[in-house]
């Protein structure tokens, strides 16, 4: 760097604190400001009675670039799920395994109701080629199409598409009806081809905290509780301050009073960064979902070997989670730990509601929930009754993705498109995941530094 600038990133997310790290680690002055008490954004885990609770189902695909380059794996003490999945249906339940890491498993794939002879051949090929990809390349592919129409052009059966794609990918892109873009599915399948789906023992939040640790040893500082009201580029009394111009400053205003800087990056949530930049290109349609999970007695499994269960008939939630098989730290030694998640739930009427009125409202849609779940249960387990199914927690999220139709990646913002000294930094200049927020916070750092440098 020609000179050491002071930066303000607003926005605690993992996409700031990869932005702070990177920073930092460059020899600038950085502060980082999170509106919340915990930094995090979406990846946060309560702790409560010996239990877990991640911010509703979160997992860490262990093969993104982004996760191997920013975070010590081994420090996190991870726990997999096993690969493949437990297919639930109205006649019970069904193994879908990966036979290539599992040989074991063939012969329990092959009988699958869900998965024809051709099909687990039509995956292996797509397994195989897409492993051989450099995962930059795909989002370069001009091409682009929904995944439902990828899967349909390759051949894969409907019972297949139907009964395991459309639940998997709920789950990953939220949208069972897979109008997500293809180059997602291929993006996140060899990712899934070449490692695992875990999670950290002590919980997903383990990852900001992690990340935010690092930004501290570097010599950043992190504020939490502060809330950005506004974030303004200096100009001089001629307003003549150019977009290029290094040395403009910015002012920032929180509810804590008023902070300058050399630069600011902004990494919030995709529609507080559109109100605080303006910049109409940042998406703010939103996928939502609802996480509920359960208590069930210790010796209450759900004999899934540590795999998803997922739901074939798109009746009921998603697919249920069983978090204290995977991870044992999840949960009580006295109790199971289970999770359901339903798609497209919003919480807007929980949330704007006020009253006693309001409360009641609110615990008749959980319970509406967990009869559903329970019902779902016990579908997949003919003959065995869940009325010790216990709600424990139930997570809201009205904004937990921004949709990702096809051809999305060419209307997103860029990370330069603020005015002045002002950047941007989000999944939302990417896509909506993991390596989408962590790679934007390292790509906005070196956006940063090189228009400094010189």
């Amino acid at each position: 760097m020609a000179s050491t600038p002071d930066v303000i990133i607003v926005g605690g997310g993992l996409a700031g604190l990869v932005a702070a790290r990177h920073l930092a680690g460059g020899g600038a002055d950085v502060t980082l400001y999170e509106r919340r008490g915990t930094v995090g954004g979406r990846v946060r885990t309560v702790e409560r009675d010996g239990y877990r609770f991640d911010r509703g189902f979160q997992v860490l695909f262990t093969a993104y670039p982004a996760v191997r380059r920013e975070l010590d794996l081994e420090a996190l003490s991870l726990r997999q799920f096993a690969p493949g999945a437990t297919i639930g249906g109205p006649n019970g339940r069904s193994t879908l395994a990966d036979p290539l890491r599992e040989p074991g498993t063939i012969p329990a794939t092959l009988t699958n109701p869900f998965v024809s002879v051709g099909d687990a051949v039509r995956v292996a090929r797509l397994w195989w080629n897409l492993r051989r990809t450099d995962p930059d390349a795909i989002f370069a592919d001009a091409s682009d199409t929904s995944i439902a129409a990828y899967l349909r052009d390759r051949g894969f059966s409907n019972r297949f598409v139907d009964g395991f794609v459309a639940p998997f990918y709920g789950g990953i892109t939220l949208d069972r009806s897979l109008s997500t873009s293809s180059r997602v599915f291929e993006y996140t399948f060899r990712t899934l081809a070449a490692g695992d789906i875990a999670v950290p023992a002590s919980g997903m939040g383990e990852i900001p905290a992690q990340l935010a640790a690092r930004v501290r040893e570097l010599g950043g500082t992190i504020e939490t509780g502060v809330t950005v009201e506004s974030v303004s580029e200096v100009t001089d009394d001629s307003n003549t301050v150019e977009a290029s111009e290094p040395d403009g400053g910015v002012t920032v205003e929180t509810d804590d009073g008023t902070a300058e800087a050399d630069v600011v990056v902004i990494a919030t949530d995709p529609p507080s960064a559109r109100d605080l930049t303006g910049i109409a290109s940042i998406p703010t349609d939103a996928r939502a979902c609802v996480t509920q999970y359960y208590a069930l007695p210790p010796d209450t499994g759900l004999e899934t070997g540590r795999r998803l269960l997922l739901n074939a008939t798109g009746e009921g939630p998603n697919h249920v989670v069983p978090h204290s098989a995977v991870a044992p730290e999840y949960a009580p030694d006295d109790a199971t730990l289970i999770s359901a998640t339903y798609l497209g739930e919003r919480s807007e009427t929980c949330e704007q509601s006020t009253g006693s009125g309001a409360s009641r409202g609110a615990n008749d849609r959980e319970m509406s929930l967990v009869d559903r779940t329970r019902s779902t249960l016990e579908s997949w387990y003919p003959g065995r009754g869940f009325d010790e199914l216990e709600p424990i927690r139930t997570e809201r999220i009205s904004f937990a993705q921004f949709e990702q139709p096809p051809g999305f990646r060419e209307r997103l913002p860029d990370i330069r498109d603020p005015a002045g000294p002002i950047y941007l930094a989000g999944d939302y200049t990417r896509w909506s995941s993991l390596q989408g927020a962590m790679e934007s916070g390292r790509r906005a750092a070196k956006a940063v530094i090189d228009d400094r440098s010189g």
